[in-house]
């Protein structure tokens, strides 16, 4: 197949779209190319828009073949606790692959992915901008959020030589584990108040780790895991769901962002370029939720910058790229492989599904990321 722009003997090296090794002549001129180096892009030619989908991708993530087998998570509703209460303060448990599976086989493990998965239906088709119910609790969670961004301005970062790792953060992780119980008290009613013990430690292990300042998926995970525990007690009820997303984890992106780049938290077990991004994975769940049936934004329009920056605002998904856009440097097909062959996948439904396998498999089922999970009374270990 022939390119549109007729300029191969101008530019040889531009003519990479082939996969014939041989030189070909051209049908309108009959001048021969040069025979194409193997889909890499060279400088002098950026990618066009639209690359065609390449069957089978060539940057999967190693254990690929987990993720083909996965089944797609299915929603569920989140099972309300009720009287006598025992919460109690939760620990860390998870040690070893065996202790992975008994927690993926148990109803702890197969809800709480249940709940990811019924807050990413919840937001499905819609943008971030579009009227939702809110409760008093869901204002006062995004109010809470609001706190911990101002403090961010009252503690700047401190001159320092490393590019990574901030000591201010630890002061401001400080302020939050010092004011977290009275955060908690804002909202929650008072016949819930002893959960305080149990929900904190889910809340303060959300925005990173103050001894190693970084921030990754399990610190993500954790935030989820603590809007759960929340749900279980019914402070959370299901026609909040569309608010939790475009409102409670909106505003908590915003504040991670603002973390990441002031305080340069280091990414937690990134898998370089192996990974979705370095620091976040349910924005890319929630966000090609939103995008699924949309008329106009296809997986490959992440390409197209003008799309990016006018469309970021009220989808998550392409806030995400756009932000993997500014901090990495490059072509976006080399610092982010996998997003780049995403973007090959015809429809926003197969992302999404696809999102939610590669979650269980590549975050909830992984030790180093897992073994920082905690569970109590709310998420108990059985």
């Amino acid at each position: 197949m022939e390119p549109q722009d007729h300029h191969h003997h101008h530019h040889p090296e531009t003519l990479t779209t082939s996969t014939t090794a041989a030189a070909i002549p051209c049908g309108k001129c009959g001048a021969m190319a040069a025979p194409p180096p193997p889909l890499s892009w060279p400088d002098t030619s950026p990618p066009p828009n639209y690359r065609p989908i390449r069957a089978p991708a060539i940057n999967l993530p190693p254990n690929q073949q987990a993720i083909i087998l996965t089944p797609v998570p299915q929603a569920k509703s989140v099972p309300p606790i009720s009287p006598p209460f025992h919460f109690q303060t939760p620990s860390k448990i998870i040690q070893s692959p065996d202790d992975l599976r008994r927690f993926h086989d148990s109803d702890s493990g197969k809800h709480f992915l249940g709940f990811v998965v019924a807050l990413s239906e919840s937001i499905r088709s819609k943008k971030i901008s579009d009227p939702c119910h809110h409760s008093p609790v869901t204002t006062a969670i995004v109010s809470i959020l609001d706190t911990l961004l101002r403090w961010i301005d009252e503690i700047p970062p401190t001159q320092q030589a490393a590019r990574y790792g901030n000591v201010s953060f630890r002061v401001w992780h400080d302020r939050l584990v010092e004011n977290s119980p009275n955060l908690m008290m804002q909202f929650l009613p008072q016949h819930l108040e002893a959960s305080i013990v149990e929900i904190v430690p889910y809340f303060t292990d959300s925005f990173g780790n103050a001894s190693r300042i970084d921030y990754g998926t399990g610190h993500e995970t954790n935030f989820a895991a603590w809007l759960y525990c929340l749900a279980r007690m019914e402070v959370i009820k299901e026609e909040d769901y569309p608010a939790v997303v475009a409102r409670v984890f909106v505003k908590y992106l915003e504040l991670m962002r603002k973390l990441q780049l002031v305080y340069c938290l280091e990414p937690a077990g990134s898998h370089g370029v192996w990974g979705l991004d370095d620091y976040h994975f349910l924005p890319f769940i929630f966000g090609s939720s939103q995008l699924i049936d949309h008329k106009h934004m296809k997986p490959k329009s992440i390409h197209n910058d003008d799309i990016l920056e006018n469309f970021s605002n009220e989808y998550m998904y392409l806030s995400g790229i756009a932000f993997v856009k500014k901090v990495k440097k490059g072509p976006f097909s080399e610092h982010s492989p996998l997003l780049d062959d995403i973007s090959g996948v015809p429809n926003w439904n197969k992302v999404n599904k696809g999102m939610l396998k590669m979650y269980k498999v590549e975050v909830l089922e992984k030790v180093p990321i897992m073994q920082h999970f905690l569970f109590g009374w709310l998420i108990n270990w059985e």
